[in-house]
């Protein structure tokens, strides 16, 4: 007789949007600035984490923290540890929210917030999914662990952690992506191009300050540039006509002998940057199109941008354009983008390549396409190269006959240029919880999760986890 996982995650629902309503309560956002010998990824983190195993312990389950910046849930037994890698921190909620970014807001069959798709409802799910397993009573012949790291949106530094202290899974998958499945992941780097100085001389207007962008994995929303000096009569007109054509919203704010400009355009995951209406590029063209005659340091940044980085994300200009046949085109997302007359003057780029190259080639080729005499080029922080699981993988095969047997459809590998947990186990992918064609909300304003996709979720894993742990 078959199992009915659905039936027996139903009784379930009401528990789990309580659950996943506390997590979305909590501000996980990294912040080292806060951080103390018990929180050291800051205060949110380390509470979304201690939720998660008082959830955890409340139901009876086993629970390890590691140092309070991962840890694990644990059931079955066995030689073999199979690992489902969730993460509890977020990006940050970020401008043009409608809704109340840490509170849980259920509107129909939506849950809003941030986190709940990314990655606090799907984490929410595979919790559930091991009560599921409990409650059938259903053998496991492996250990399951359900490991939760609380930085996977920047330096992955809590799962590290626990990789580096705890027995590693022998294979394994993370909740944090869409079905059918996610066997291969492009390579992550962030390349921060830092602007030579140029000395300074006589111009009719000065670009004093340029900002946009939170985290090198969003595409902005918003961008400011505050300029002094000759300011043109139709700039408000010049704006408008750029805002019709582009999709923009732009704003001029007077300053003291000059104006702030305010350009907002579309948030996006920074692996689909296309998705997008990148701020910061777009306040670049916009000024460029005003005619100024700039200082050198303010006209030599923005003409890296719009000569460089602007309305292309291919890496086209910059020298790095690149397509696989298996994991498909390069993308370049110019991601946070600061500038003062006397401060930084830099611009970071996020890069998710193919197989086919690497970061120090990239880096190279960004560097020598702009002109060493006017950029340094770095890699910024870690680096992720390509990672594939063959498609003939039984971990594969078996994953994608779990989802066809629940869903109706068809399953097929994927290939995606966002990062997962999944990367760092040699035979580990990602699975779920988004559904084919649904809208990209990861990341962005108004991020949701439907509790019919969540419920599905949860019969999902626990029929993945049990065949699995065979």
């Amino acid at each position: 007789m078959a199992i009915d996982y659905a039936a027996a995650a139903a009784k379930y629902r009401d528990d789990i949007i309580a659950d996943l309503s506390t997590l979305v309560a909590i501000d996980s956002e990294r912040d080292v600035e806060h951080a103390t010998a018990d929180a050291p990824l800051g205060p949110g983190p380390a509470e979304a984490l201690a939720t998660m195993f008082k959830i955890a312990e409340r139901d009876g389950f086993s629970t390890t923290n590691v140092e309070n910046v991962a840890g694990r849930i644990e059931v079955g037994s066995g030689e073999d540890i199979l690992g489902v890698l969730a993460h509890l921190d977020v990006v940050p909620a970020g401008e043009g929210w409608t809704r109340t970014p840490f509170q849980a807001t259920i509107e129909g069959n939506r849950i809003y917030g941030r986190g709940t798709a990314d990655d606090k409802g799907p984490g929410i799910a595979a919790y559930y999914a091991l009560k599921v397993i409990r409650d059938l009573q259903l053998p496991l012949n492996k250990r399951v662990h359900l490991i939760y790291g609380t930085d996977e949106e920047s330096e992955w530094y809590g799962m590290t952690r626990y990789m580096e202290t705890q027995e590693n899974p022998t294979l394994g998958f993370s909740p944090d992506a869409e079905f059918p499945i996610i066997n291969g992941e492009k390579g992550i780097a962030d390349f921060e191009i830092q602007l030579a100085h140029v000395a300074a001389r006589a111009a009719t207007t000065t670009l004093h300050a340029f900002n946009a962008g939170i985290r090198a994995n969003m595409v902005p929303v918003t961008a400011t540039a505050t300029l002094t000096g000759a300011i043109p009569t139709d700039l408000e007109a010049v704006a408008g006509a750029f805002d019709e054509a582009n999709g923009t919203k732009t704003a001029v704010t007077p300053v003291n002998n000059g104006v702030t400009i305010t350009l907002t355009g579309r948030g996006a995951h920074s692996s689909i940057p296309a998705g997008g209406i990148n701020a910061g590029t777009y306040l670049a063209a916009l000024i460029d199109q005003l005619g100024l005659q700039l200082d050198p340091a303010g006209q030599q940044y923005l003409a890296v941008i719009t000569n460089f980085l602007h309305a292309e994300t291919n890496g086209a200009r910059l020298n790095v354009a690149l397509t696989d046949q298996k994991m498909g085109p390069l993308t370049a997302s110019p991601d946070i983008f600061a500038f003062e007359q006397d401060g930084p003057q830099t611009i970071l780029v996020n890069v998710r390549y193919p197989q086919g190259t690497d970061a120090e080639a990239i880096r190279d080729n960004m560097e020598s396409s702009i002109g060493t005499d006017h950029v340094n080029v770095t890699i910024h922080g870690r680096v992720e190269e390509p990672h594939y699981v063959p498609a003939s993988d039984p971990l594969v095969q078996t994953l994608l006959q779990v989802y066809t047997d629940h869903t109706g459809l068809p399953g097929e590998e994927g290939i995606v240029g966002g990062g997962t947990y999944g990367r760092m186990l040699q035979r580990g992918v990602a699975f779920g919880a988004q559904m084919p064609g649904a809208p990209e909300v990861m990341h962005m304003a108004d991020e949701y999760i439907t509790i019919d996709d969540i419920m599905r979720a949860v019969a999902i894993y626990a029929d993945a986890i049990v065949r699995l742990a065979q």
